[in-house]
């Protein structure tokens, strides 16, 4: 114990002289999405990993639906997952195209908001909801239709299952929706029945540019920070110019972003702030697909669909310019966004009717559809007959990962402070790679135990596995990183043929 507590002070006492101070991480999941936890890398990198595809889960050929259903939203609940998306259908888009003669459209115009269903993020039903007519019948999912004369809510409506515990049960979904101002908001208490909260008042009335709200709008609430956020897009025509624009054309197209505000009560809400995405390029974000990582909500991931206004795949003129991927980026506070990604996260691929101007678009939401599998889904061949969702798969955890070459390469975190007993990784190594863990002081002195010397040999492929140190005393003290809980530490993970995708004490 004498020695411990002495360990603490000359640790303490050193950091200032570091210049390092310690972030308490607690027993929180930590993912190497950015650096925020790394002070120095050597030999190593941070490496973004693609999801890969896994089939199609929906496809838009019922009749309320059509060739422009998009903006997918996926709400997980205590029941099964629901899917929100806006079904709609455009004539003209499909003939822009240049459909072959073979193939069949509805000729008829519409945009509705309907809703299916799944128990395990891999099969996707439509419930019979009969709300509304559509065609003489009301044997649909349609969860909303707009009324004549009022804001087209059905043209980009969000839907989330609000957190808040101070929440009316009334109000227990929530929704945005509108593609231009008033960006009218919707609350449900069964995520079916839906009202809107002010009538046709905007929920964000301040700081607005051109083609404000034209896009899938997020917010949720931060149970992390105790308030709600909303991420909704904005153009910032002149001031901020895509530099792809100017170089490849001479047009100045504006920029599609985003802006982040707060509100305690989802009434009253901060004056919006554009985001901050540092040194990246200036690029067209469509939508952001913003949400808290399920098992670490206090980082932020998104999802944006990166647009390329000056790009056209086909040699139609009559069809829409543009092309389109999708984009990754985290956050840990919602204003400043981890950029340094800027290749593509999920390219349009082999299939051409992806390289449309406005398709592979993110659905907004993360499902576990494994033990050791997370899901993203993807809405593909915009403007086509064959409009669909695919499912993506990637590893838990999986989107960077710290990776070592075979020659090998480590990382020094900075000073953290933790809770537990155990260190668990989520990593995977080749058959002659291997990962080791020395534990120092803030002052970077390896700790008696801890050294690299003693570190156990940790190789394979896990999502879950605990280091298992070994001590001359294990008998007796079996759980020995328990002495360090409290105090701050350094990790040193020296790495050859690795990646290392997250870390969590126990």
């Amino acid at each position: 114990m004498r020695r411990t507590v002495l360990l603490l002070l000359v640790s303490t006492t050193t950091l200032a002289a570091s210049g390092k101070e310690p972030v308490d991480i607690g027993s929180r999941l930590e993912l190497f999405v950015d650096d925020f936890l790394i002070d120095r890398m050597a030999g190593a990198r941070l490496e973004l990993h693609s999801p890969e595809p896994a089939g199609t889960v929906l496809r838009f050929d019922r009749p309320w639906e059509g060739n422009t259903s998009v903006y997918a939203t996926i709400v997980t609940d205590d029941g099964p997952y629901r899917m929100y998306y806006r079904a709609s259908n455009h004539p003209e888009s499909i003939r822009r195209a240049g459909l072959r003669p073979s193939e069949k459209f509805d000729a008829d115009t519409h945009q509705v908001i309907a809703m299916a269903e799944s128990r395990d993020g891999i099969v996707w039903t439509r419930p019979s909801l009969g709300l509304f007519e559509f065609q003489g019948s009301k044997e649909n999912n349609i969860v909303w239709v707009d009324r004549p004369g009022e804001q087209q809510i059905s043209d980009c409506m969000y839907v989330f299952k609000d957190a808040n515990p101070a929440c009316p049960p009334a109000e227990r979904y929530k929704a945005l929706g509108g593609s231009s101002y008033p960006l009218v908001a919707l609350v449900s208490p069964d995520g079916i029945h839906w009202r809107e909260l002010q009538g046709q008042k905007s929920l964000i009335t301040e700081g607005l540019h051109g083609n404000s709200f034209d896009a899938l709008n997020v917010a949720f609430w931060d149970a992390v920070r105790g308030h709600y956020v909303i991420v909704f897009r904005d153009a910032d025509n002149g001031r901020r110019e895509s530099s792809f624009d100017a170089r490849t054309t001479g047009i100045n197209y504006g920029n599609r972003s985003f802006k982040v505000a707060t509100s305690p009560d989802f009434i009253h809400w901060s004056y919006p702030q554009w985001v901050d995405f540092g040194e990246a390029p200036v690029e067209h974000h469509y939508t952001n697909a913003t949400t808290p990582y399920f098992r670490a909500p206090h980082i932020y991931l998104s999802f944006p669909k990166r647009f390329l206004p000056w790009r056209s795949y086909y040699d139609d003129p009559a069809y829409a310019p543009g092309a389109s991927d999708g984009v990754f980026m985290s956050s840990r506070d919602g204003r400043h966004w981890d950029r340094r990604f800027v290749e593509a996260f999920v390219r349009p691929g082999r299939d051409e009717r992806n390289w449309g101007h406005r398709s592979n678009m993110a659905a907004v939401g993360i499902v576990p559809t494994a033990a050791d599998e997370i899901s993203l889904y993807y809405c593909r061949n915009y403007t086509f007959p064959t409009a669909h969702v695919e499912r993506l798969r990637l590893r838990v955890d999986g989107f960077v990962s710290v990776r070592a070459p075979y020659g090998g390469g480590e990382i020094l975190t900075r000073p953290l402070v933790f809770k537990g007993s155990k260190l668990a990784l989520n990593y995977s190594t080749s058959a002659a790679g291997s990962i080791q863990v020395e534990i120092q002081d803030a002052r970077g002195h390896p700790l008696p135990g801890f050294t690299l010397a003693e570190s156990p040999l940790v190789w394979g492929d896990k999502v879950d596995a605990t280091v298992p140190w070994q001590t001359p005393n294990s008998k007796t003290d079996p759980e020995p990183l328990r002495r360090l809980a409290g105090m701050p530490v350094r990790l040193r993970f020296v790495m050859r043929d690795a990646d290392l995708y997250s870390i969590q004490f126990r």
